[in-house]
């Protein structure tokens, strides 16, 4: 750590001279550190950020190197600024073949492996288990007076009540664990999806996975749990309500490894003797998508580094600008601040915290994040989650000072809500909320740098980033001084998870 501790300062030192050398004379110290931030950030040396690859180590040193030196106590593991990630890295299979009846599959054309231990299967007796879904809450159970013990499990796609995409992948933790649970060697389902395409979906998930690291059941991992692409329907009446038999099932297997990532976690203690009991969590994933063909979009052999500029080095100075107004102002509530990891691979940094938050989780009161695909204009933010927790008032007297409006709720069709990492708070009941640049749709000037290897930080539109990051910070700083507690509006989707976790009723 001392090495990458010493590059962290030597990176910084070297980019900041060449900017000074190359661009003007910055219009205030406050504007500086803004784009210095934004710079080191999405400098082409952390190489895109990548979850788990030497550029992210130095970026969660570097927000750990400003804690530091504001003053910030260390609210990680040990003692130190960062809380340990563990992670699950699994590579798929490299062969697999499925012949059921007279219909065969292949991996890569109608057959994708998610998980399992090399397989070889024939005649093996299988089973159709409905969803392959449990609800006690309903009294739902898809595996009642079913015997799956070393059967192949074969389920449709999403729950009784949706087969949406949505559904269908919040389904599928839990449906193969269940199948796991039951005994099952293998849980096989049915691709139905209407207006989603197979091979979009075959793309996404024949390629490395990766996954929190968790114990469990030992069968999770060694269960096949597989997805099929059928051409003939008749073959789910031939095993409904009797038994039925699998001709052959045989795949090279999914071989995972575990590794470690790290939020960089920090504390404000609060300056009153009662909410200081109570914390703000403020968040801002670090992490990007890479190089090259981990970016997922186009690049050349001139530029494949996706630099992450917007997503997110612009989140990460907005919680860097409020970690220094609130060190240098200290609030009446105590404030968390938490540099989430692998947000990019599935929200996973911020879902760890959720579970092992460093202090008890009912006195987490509020979570304000911050996370954006970029901004169409400079005349406003986008708040995400306006009108759900009761500080919409703070928020425009936050926006006043710096003359920019809000844009609530921007594009509702993208659930964008549901796609940050607020949600992974927000479901454990804490009011949240994602402030974000200025959207008014995803059109194409916001897409021409979404993800994309052109963005970068001479796109950045340095003054209005900055009073951005201020109005973020001054919104913080209001709502850790309120007098009121936040909560969810009633009817909010989250208000009973809310209820729950404070003991309310």
């Amino acid at each position: 750590m001392k090495f990458i501790h010493v590059c962290t300062f030597l990176l910084f030192s070297v980019i900041c001279f060449s900017q000074a050398k190359t661009t003007s004379i910055p219009v205030s110290s406050e504007r500086e550190l803004v784009e210095q931030h934004i710079r080191f950030l999405a400098s082409d040396e952390l190489r895109g950020r990548r979850v788990l690859s030497e550029g992210i180590e130095v970026a969660g040193q570097y927000i750990a190197d400003y804690y530091s030196m504001n003053g910030i106590k260390p609210l990680g593991d040990g003692k130190t600024y960062f809380q340990n990630v563990p992670l699950k890295i699994s590579q798929p299979a490299e062969s697999g073949t499925l012949l059921v009846g007279k219909e065969s599959f292949e991996l890569g054309k109608n057959l994708v492996i998610l998980t399992g231990k090399s397989t070889d299967l024939k005649q093996h007796p299988s089973i159709f288990a409905g969803h392959g879904w449990i609800d006690s809450t309903k009294n739902h159970d898809d595996y009642k007076n079913l015997d799956v013990r070393g059967k192949i499990v074969f389920v449709l796609p999403g729950t009784p009540e949706s087969s949406s995409p949505m559904a269908v992948f919040e389904a599928m933790t839990s449906k193969r664990a269940w199948a796991a649970e039951k005994g099952a060697v293998a849980l096989i389902e049915l691709y139905r999806l209407n207006n989603f395409p197979f091979q979009f979906f075959m793309n996404y998930f024949n390629k490395e996975q990766i996954s929190l690291s968790k114990e469990g059941n030992k069968n999770l991992d060694q269960m096949t749990y597989a997805w099929i692409k059928e051409t003939d329907l008749e073959n789910l009446n031939t095993m409904k309500g009797k038994p039925s038999f699998v001709s052959d099932l045989k795949h090279s297997g999914v071989v995972s490894t575990v590794s470690t990532c790290r939020n960089v976690v920090g504390l404000i203690q609060g300056t009153d003797p009662e909410l200081s009991k109570e914390y703000i969590l403020v968040t801002a994933h670090y992490d990007h998508v890479g190089v090259g063909e981990q970016g997922g979009a186009a690049f050349s052999e001139e530029d494949s580094i996706f630099n992450g500029a917007r997503d997110n080095a612009i989140g990460v100075s907005a919680l860097l600008s409020t970690a220094k107004l609130l060190a240098e102002n200290p609030p009446k509530r105590s404030v968390i601040f938490a540099a989430v990891t692998a947000e990019e691979v599935g929200l996973l940094g911020s879902k760890y915290f959720a579970d092992h938050t460093p202090v008890p989780i009912e006195q987490i009161i509020y979570n304000i994040n911050t996370d954006g695909a970029g901004y169409n204009t400079t005349n406003a933010i986008s708040v995400i989650g306006f009108g759900r927790t009761g500080v919409d008032d703070l928020l425009f007297k936050a926006s006043k000072e710096k003359q920019l409006e809000i844009i609530p709720n921007p594009v509702p069709e993208q659930n964008l809500f549901d796609r940050s990492d607020n949600v992974s708070f927000a479901v454990k009941g804490i009011p949240a909320i994602c402030i974000s640049p200025g959207v008014t749709s995803f059109d194409a000037v916001l897409m021409k740098n979404y993800h994309q290897v052109s963005d970068e930080a001479d796109t950045i539109d340095f003054d209005y980033v900055t009073k951005y990051c201020q109005i973020f910070a001054k919104s913080t700083q209001l709502i850790a001084n309120w007098s009121q507690k936040p909560f969810w509006v009633t009817g909010d989707k989250y208000e009973d998870a809310g209820k729950k976790l404070y003991g309310l009723k």
